[in-house]
């Protein structure tokens, strides 16, 4: 992941005589930023929010589990799970511009290789041989073997321009594309049209 602070940019076409925005020309760190978002489990989404815009009853209940005494808690169970969940993109490997939320290594518990039973709490009481299950088994959270020939990472391929429109929506860049978007905003000033640079990092993403 990347820090905070890193800053992804975008060529936007603007319709100067509607100040408006029509599209975005955009390349794959920013389509996969997109596309990753949807992988973002709530508690995060929450966290990174300030608590300016936390609105209703989201806000207040991740308060709350954030004010809770972890005395409260499941003893299997840890606030930063919920608080702070991890973010599930071992494969993908994006940068998505947020805070980095992965968690300590995971760690996995067994009591002998022939009960077949395994837990993330150590000393529960294995299912077969009715003895705790103490001895630590190293844990594999994705698939080395994809990840190394996807050697380009994210979502999306590269060399691709992309366009994004401001409802989200994405699709490689074309003459037909870019066409078809300005007859859908009845443009008939090209004059009018004027490329700008921006660009944005987490908040502008949030």
């Amino acid at each position: 992941m990347t820090e905070p602070d890193t800053k992804l940019s975008l060529k936007l076409l603007v319709d100067k005589n509607a100040n408006k925005v029509l599209f975005a020309e955009a390349g794959k760190d920013f389509v996969d930023f997109l596309f990753n978002l949807l992988s973002l489990p709530v508690g995060t989404v929450i966290r990174l929010i300030t608590n300016a815009t936390m609105v209703g009853c989201i806000g207040n209940l991740y308060q709350s589990i954030e004010n809770l005494n972890q005395t409260y808690m499941q003893p299997n169970q840890d606030k930063d799970l919920l608080l702070k969940p991890h973010v599930p993109n071992h494969v993908a490997n994006v940068p998505i511009l947020l805070p980095d939320t992965n968690q300590a290594e995971r760690k996995l518990y067994m009591r002998v290789k022939q009960c077949r039973c395994t837990t993330d709490c150590k000393d529960t009481i294995c299912a077969t041989c009715r003895n705790p299950m103490c001895y630590e088994v190293k844990f594999v959270g994705e698939n080395n073997s994809t990840a190394d020939s996807t050697s380009e990472g994210g979502y999306v391929k590269g060399l691709v321009t992309y366009m994004v429109t401001d409802d989200l929506s994405v699709s490689p860049m074309s003459m037909i594309s870019g066409v078809a978007q300005l007859n859908k905003f009845n443009v008939r000033d090209f004059g009018a049209l004027e490329e700008r640079m921006a660009e944005f990092g987490i908040n502008g993403g949030l």
